[in-house]
């Protein structure tokens, strides 16, 4: 397994920079389960100067942490195991010795400690309070129960204005993803993004001696496989009633996306219920909804999409056919239920957003010619044919609308095939100033007027 740190580099500045000031300095660091929270706190510890001390909360009693993290002190002090009564008296102990010394503490899975200990949150804030002006002590408190994590930034809270520092980690996009498989062909890296995403515990996983075809199945597609349970597991974790959340999660993982069509396709039992599992996997930052950009507030255009890559993987070929793969041989399994399929409809849709992470990583860094303000799938009408729709990648800068086609096909994108999606943009409402076009394969054709062609070398570029 690769130990190399890659990417973050935002997200370790705010971090480090919250280090270096003077006194006391709280920061809250959440997001979901594998998504480098601790590596992140770990990397910045390191680089830095400032002596520290870093505990993993257990899912055990009071007393029972209270006894790990004083055998912490012991060592970090080089002095006998102390005891103390209670988890704020410990705190108490650190708060006050940080007077003396500058002095950096991380309570990791700070969910576990606020369910055993009554009025967790009360008792930093009485430290934070009384010590705010003596003590030198930066508290990073971490955890993956997002919704836990997220209500200490409420006005009910007691922690409540006391957090000078808020990270919300998420999945890295698909270029810091890569540099975790940076041998792989670029069409690869798409490959391997589709499903193991920006997951950093995923993508350490990955095996360079492998192709793409056999890391998936030494990984995921077989039974016993290193992650083959990681996904229900998560879950179950988090929700109670499992079997709504695999209802909802098959529907999207079909490509039903439209709330409706997702209630008709499962077997939830009601609406309220649907509403209450995709609020649920929306807070665990699992799934997502979108509206399209021209039209924002259309409750029937908005659409959910699992946001998390393997659980997209896994409800599309390993829930589905869970009993083939039991009794198949993995190539076998491979082939029969999942390469064609993978390789013709579920790279390319996710192509489309590595697409569009590429335009926001290229605007962000002020590399088009013109910023744009949105980006997103764009609702149209076509009269003609009497339909509607969407594209999928669409930008809205001050010149108005740019469309964006991603193709992920062996063969170069002709002239034939631009003229052709180019009409069928003017046949709806979409009134277009430029039409953009990224090609895996490259292009048998120059660019027009009015068109911007990207291959796919130009997304891995290392300046970007």
């Amino acid at each position: 397994m690769k130990n190399e740190f890659y990417g973050r580099e935002n997200e370790k500045k705010k971090l480090y920079q919250m280090l270096q000031r003077e006194g006391l300095q709280t920061g809250l660091i959440y997001g979901r389960r594998r998504v480098g929270k601790s590596e992140l706190i770990k990397n910045v510890m390191k680089e830095s100067s400032l002596p520290g001390i870093y505990y993993e909360c257990k899912q055990t009693s009071e007393m029972n942490n209270v006894d790990s993290l004083a055998s912490l002190l012991a060592d970090y002090y080089h002095f006998p195991k102390p005891s103390f009564e209670s988890m704020e008296e410990l705190l108490d102990y650190l708060f006050r010795k940080s007077t003396q010394e500058t002095l950096i503490l991380v309570i990791d899975e700070y969910p576990y400690l606020r369910k055993v200990v009554q009025g967790m949150d009360s008792i930093l804030q009485g430290l934070i309070d009384h010590y705010k002006d003596s003590a030198d002590i930066k508290l990073i408190l971490c955890g993956s129960y997002v919704d836990v994590m997220k209500s200490l930034l409420m006005s009910s809270d007691p922690l409540y204005g006391r957090v000078d520092l808020t990270i919300n980690l998420q999945p890295m996009d698909y270029y810091d993803s890569s540099l975790f498989y940076s041998s792989f062909s670029n069409e690869d890296k798409v490959r391997l993004y589709s499903v193991f995403g920006g997951i950093p515990y995923y993508n350490r996983l990955i095996d360079s001696s492998l192709s793409v075809k056999e890391n998936l199945i030494e990984l995921i597609a077989s039974t016993g496989a290193r992650l083959e349970n990681e996904v229900p597991m998560y879950l179950k974790s988090e929700i109670l009633k499992i079997t709504n959340a695999n209802e909802v999660f098959e529907a999207l993982a079909k490509g039903y996306s439209h709330y409706s069509d997702i209630l008709a396709q499962s077997h939830v039992s009601s609406g309220p219920t649907m509403v209450d599992v995709l609020d649920k996997l929306m807070r665990m930052e699992v799934v997502d909804r979108k509206a399209p950009i021209n039209d924002e507030r259309s409750r029937k255009k908005m659409t959910y999409l699992i946001t998390d890559k393997l659980s997209l993987f896994y409800y599309r070929y390993i829930f589905r056919y869970a009993s083939q793969m039991r009794f198949m041989d993995p190539e076998v399994f491979f082939e029969r239920y999942i390469e064609n399929d993978f390789e013709t409809e579920y790279v390319p849709h996710i192509f489309e957003e590595v697409v569009s992470q590429f335009l926001i990583r290229q605007n962000r860094k002020g590399k088009l010619p013109v910023m744009f303000e949105k980006i997103g799938s764009y609702w149209y009408d076509d009269a003609e044919n009497k339909s509607n729709g969407e594209f999928d990648v669409v930008t809205q800068d001050p010149n108005g609308y740019i469309f964006y086609e991603a193709k992920f096909r062996k063969t170069p994108v002709s002239s034939e095939m631009i003229a052709e999606e180019i009409e069928q943009v003017k046949k709806t409402s979409l009134s277009c100033y430029q039409y953009g076009f990224i090609s895996r394969s490259g292009f048998d054709t120059k660019p027009g007027k009015n068109m911007i062609f990207y291959t796919l070398d130009d997304l891995y570029k290392a300046d970007i």
